[in-house]
């Protein structure tokens, strides 16, 4: 199969290098070419929970899509959500009608940006929606990334539902070492996400720590759970089947399993680049609306993020 994974950060990277060595022929897709270089001269170099390092050099690498030639069957867009628009405008040249997208983006609303984006005069991918989380994932240099777990990837019709594409794709990234699932919900599992997300993602990068240390400190740790429980009960109100009770246990479970790492937020504002806040914390807001209710904890710690921001 013929993969191109747009966007080769550090979980991009993790796809690239997993689903090549799988066999398929893989398209590595990033501006950054110290990266790339690194990539085609030393191979991806991933760094495992317990630090051991594997090389994967089977990764073709391009700074634009139009670098591959003819189309391709499977996007695996790994761009952060503030990028979607710039990425997916790019993408005519390898779409056609058999291509499937799957968008990977943090947050809510990834479909809709992604059939927004795409140009108008290209063909139309099936979209898919993928969520991955507790990975943990950080990039340690050109051609080098570090994970803290290898944890679940999902995937699903942005409008629910079973189908085939949805299993096959599962199947592909099991077969690639991945542990992938196809659910008939997905949007439960997005929520599910988001709600971690909100909690760990903005209070890090406000107070600058990796999520144990935030977690370390009561008075911080309470004001992430009242981020987090405050979109809970936004995603209550809208009808969201969560499968758990207990929100704030889900969310302290999920912390512990990645209180090594350093959210993307807080590493993008370490970089002084602009950071996905509008679909994390800052998307709370605009959920909360729909509903009638006010996300008051959220707009606080968006507006510092925002802030900071501005003076980058």
């Amino acid at each position: 199969m013929r993969i191109a994974v747009i966007g080769a950060g550090s979980m991009g990277s993790i796809y690239a290098a997993l689903l090549s060595e799988a066999g398929h022929e893989v398209w590595a897709v990033d501006p950054n070419t110290q990266h790339l270089e690194a990539i085609r001269n030393e191979g991806l170099i991933l760094y495992g929970p317990s630090g051991e390092a594997a090389a994967y050099r089977r990764i073709l690498t391009a700074s634009d899509p139009e670098a591959i030639e003819g189309t391709v069957d499977l996007i695996v867009l790994a761009t952060k959500s503030n990028h979607v628009q710039a990425a997916v405008s790019t993408l005519g040249p390898i779409i056609d009608s058999t291509t499937t997208l799957i968008a990977m983006q943090n947050g809510l609303g990834a479909g809709e940006r992604v059939e927004a984006a795409l140009p108008a005069d290209a063909a139309q991918p099936r979209i898919v929606l993928g969520v991955a989380q507790g990975f943990g994932a950080a990039m340690r240099g050109p051609g080098s990334v570090t994970y803290a777990n290898m944890n679940l990837l999902r995937f699903g019709e942005p409008f629910g539902g079973e189908s085939a594409p949805i299993s096959n794709i599962a199947k592909l990234w099991s077969e690639a070492g991945f542990r992938a699932e196809a659910l008939a919900d997905i949007r439960q599992l997005i929520w599910e996400k988001f709600i971690c997300n909100v909690t760990l993602s903005g209070p890090c990068t406000i107070f600058g720590t990796t999520v144990g240390e935030l977690q370390a400190v009561p008075e911080r740790w309470h004001i992430a759970l009242a981020c987090g429980l405050e979109a809970y009960r936004i995603g209550l109100a809208q009808g969201i089947d969560f499968t758990f009770e207990d929100a704030e246990e889900h969310i302290t479970s999920f912390a512990h399993k990645v209180a090594d790492a350093k959210p993307s937020m807080l590493q993008d504002h370490e970089a002084r680049r602009p950071s996905e806040i509008d679909v994390i914390n800052g998307r709370v807001a605009v959920e909360a609306s729909k509903c009638g209710l006010s996300s008051p904890w959220n707009t606080t710690v968006s507006a510092i993020v925002r802030a900071r921001e501005a003076g980058f």
